[in-house]
């Protein structure tokens, strides 16, 4: 299924209804049908098309909306670029994706000048927010409104995230129009978004979850889609009320502060139903008082990547029993957890996460040997380690790239999490191995602390102690405010272990 036909298709079904919200201004199905149909031809006639890569840089707005399905009707590639990146991390990523068009928030003005000059393949800079020339909206006001006749393929290039940057240097995973249009159907399916929904895009749009995962599959299903341009528990609560949010992708960190907020109103949620989350554990403490105080919320915890979308999925109704899983296979993909030859491994045992199918990217862009690292034996693999049940769920392990090789013991960051995570005066933690001249090296934590809690680090260890092998235990903890995260709520661990591994040999 094409891009451009989703929004087409909903357009036809619900022309007059409430297609996208966002502050104070509301734009119907047919009129973002429209506006998408007169930037696609304003952009054909500036040349773009099929190996064309247009950029766009901008908070969650409405400009962002119709971009999405405006470009998908031209047969280039939308290239979508985080706001959070310094001048030299953008220059490289602008670079690197040879943006020839580029759409912006005039709130990066100021990051767009510093870089602009060392662009040469950079032709056209389209301000998003402003009137007067070279304008989104001056580009697109006179322009036709009717479907551009553009042969595209499902199997067309179209939609290019850059992953999080937990590992080093971001590349640009490339998507087809057929893999994301499996996405969007899996999503549907499995967090139950419908034409009634209201659907809150609350996580930046820059990155799959936002875009793929939540946005595209709410203009699929015709549901009404409310868009929030920056993170903020007063103005999201604000959002819910206002506009009658019914569904919501968040972050676990996400979820913990509004449950934690001092301001905390359930009348202000009355409206939500629908809760799906991803990008990083949700501690069992966020989850019971979740339940606990918006008990009509129902939670479905998914998992996936920028690079195969969507692949398992852990709805409500199979709680308590699964907790601590990812789910099962979720509609529409193939997944499998094997061992190093790609055979699957037996109910129990660790092995990576794989897929494969229409889900599955294209490439990383301009990566040909991180693209070939990635498939083996006719699988996408993940980098994720995990065991599978007798039911088919899966429980993920931790990060192949995070593993900790202690003394010839393999030590995994996440089980150790999992136990620290218990104590309850923990709010966030990570581990992460640090050298040693002894055992190679050892695993340290470092822990946010719930507001107004205290522990020490004797006392943690100690909670250690009680679930966890001598090798596996934090030789240290370390208390700190907060830590560095990617925009889905990943923390950068190569941050955290940069300083402990300098001029070593350990990859970070």
């Amino acid at each position: 299924m094409l891009t451009g036909d989703m929004l087409r298709r909903s357009a036809e079904r619900f022309p007059d209804k409430p297609a996208v919200l966002w502050q104070d201004t509301s734009m119907s199905y047919s009129e973002l049908n429209i506006a998408a149909n007169r930037l696609a031809n304003a952009l054909i006639s500036e040349g773009a098309g099929k190996g064309v890569h247009i950029g766009i840089l901008s908070r969650n707005r409405t400009e962002y909306a119709i971009s999405f399905f405006g470009v998908a009707r031209t047969g280039a590639v939308i290239v979508n670029i985080s706001v959070l990146y310094a001048p030299d991390e953008l220059q490289f990523v602008l670079d690197k994706a040879d943006i020839e068009i580029l759409f912006f928030d005039e709130l990066f003005e100021e990051k767009i000048a510093a870089v602009k000059d060392d662009l040469p393949k950079l032709k056209r800079l389209i301000r998003i927010g402003s009137d007067g020339d070279d304008t989104f909206k001056s580009f697109i006001d006179n322009t036709g409104n009717s479907y551009p006749n553009i042969d595209i393929h499902e199997d067309d290039p179209f939609c290019m995230t850059y992953t999080g940057g937990t590992t080093g240097r971001p590349k640009g995973v490339l998507t087809s129009h057929r893999n994301r249009a499996i996405t969007a159907h899996t999503v549907m399916v499995e967090e139950a978004i419908d034409e009634r929904d209201v659907v809150g895009i609350v996580t930046p749009m820059f990155h799959v979850a936002a875009l793929n995962i939540m946005y595209q599959p709410a203009i699929l299903a015709g549901a009404t889609v409310t868009l929030l341009s920056k993170w903020d528990v007063a103005d999201f609560a604000k959002m819910v009320r206002q506009n009658k949010m019914t569904a919501a992708f968040m972050v676990p960190t996400q979820v913990a502060m509004v449950i934690s907020d001092p301001d905390f109103d359930a009348d202000n949620f009355s409206s939500w139903r629908k809760l799906s989350f991803a990008g990083a554990p949700m501690p069992d403490w966020v989850q019971r008082d979740m339940l606990d105080k918006l008990p009509n919320v129902k939670l479905t915890q998914i998992y996936g990547q920028s690079e195969v979308g969507v692949l398992t999925s852990l709805r409500y109704w199979y709680l308590p029993e699964k907790l601590g899983s990812v789910g099962r296979q979720a509609y529409n993909v193939d997944v499998s957890v094997v061992d190093p030859d790609g055979n699957p491994v037996a109910p129990g045992v660790i092995g990576e996460i794989v897929s494969k199918g229409d889900n599955v990217m294209l490439e990383y862009y301009n990566e040909p040997e991180q693209t070939a690292g990635f498939f083996h034996h006719g699988w996408g693999w993940t980098g994720d380690v995990g065991t599978i049940d007798e039911d088919g769920f899966i429980t993920l392990i931790d990060r192949s790239k995070d593993m900790i090789i202690s003394g010839g013991e393999n030590v995994y960051p996440k089980e150790i999490e999992n136990v620290l995570y218990e104590h309850p005066a923990v709010a966030e933690c990570a581990v992460f191995g640090v050298p040693d001249d002894k055992w190679g090296e050892v695993p340290i934590a470092q822990i946010v602390l719930k507001s107004g809690m205290t522990v020490d680090q004797q006392e943690l260890i100690d909670h250690c102690a009680g679930h966890l092998a001598r090798f596996k235990r934090p030789r240290s903890v370390d208390f700190v405010n907060s830590f560095p995260k990617t925009p889905i709520g990943k923390i950068q661990k190569n941050l955290l272990r940069e300083a402990y591994w300098k001029e070593r040999d350990k990859k970070i």
